[in-house]
């Protein structure tokens, strides 16, 4: 993964960062985007430990500020697709525990790129009463280049904005994994892909670690 996909993964991880719930109740979400998108790139910008690449305070900062806001079963679901509904209870907890686990890392990994890159935002288009945005916006490059393609799907349950998908250059993050999702599924199993993810969150820990 290049680092301009990198940083536009880790921007939608960082929606939320500093945001209390009661923000995410009365701001619509076009505005809730704005506004948190905004302040996580200045704060990865402004710490020079995240800029010198301190994995574990990326990590807890993942931790604390952002698993909040994100519904990791939405995705989970969507990612494994008809395949959750064979899943065991147990099954689909630990789905959840290692889908949330890979995200993490990929969203930490990705907050020591943020240099100079800038946000645009285009029209948004909601009912005042819709429940299920997209919020779409463009990642703009200050030496030049074509602007990266970066949209959110976003949900209202109990009040509460959270995100759920991403689009990237076209292409839905959910979507991605369901894809492999399915063919580890097709191949071994739910305890298979339990495995494979359990096995890749295992090295990424070590390397995180060696990083910290």
């Amino acid at each position: 993964m290049n680092a301009v996909k990198r940083i536009a993964i880790v921007i939608i991880a960082g929606l939320t960062l500093l945001m209390g719930s009661a923000y995410a109740a009365e701001e619509a979400a076009d505005v809730l985007v704005k506004r948190i998108s905004q302040e996580v790139v200045d704060a990865a910008k402004a710490d020079k430990e995240i800029q010198a690449g301190n994995q574990k305070k990326v990590l807890d900062l993942v931790e604390t500020k952002i698993l909040p806001y994100v519904n990791f079963q939405r995705m989970t679901e969507m990612a494994a697709g008809r395949n959750w509904r064979d899943a065991t209870p147990d099954q689909q907890k630990q789905l959840v525990a290692q889908f949330r686990s890979l995200l993490i890392y990929t969203y930490s990994g990705a907050l020591s790129q943020i240099k100079d890159q800038r946000l645009e935002y285009k029209p948004f288009r909601a009912a005042p009463e819709d429940t299920d945005v997209e919020v779409r916006s463009q990642i703009i490059q200050s030496r030049g280049g074509a602007p990266v393609q970066l949209n959110y799907r976003l949900e209202k349950s109990g009040g509460v904005w959270k995100i759920y998908d991403i689009n990237v250059l076209g292409a839905w993050l959910v979507e991605t994994y369901k894809g492999s999702f399915t063919s580890e599924i097709n191949k071994s199993g739910i305890d298979g892909l339990i495995n494979v993810l359990t096995a890749k969150n295992a090295k990424l820990a070590i390397a995180f670690g060696k990083k910290a």
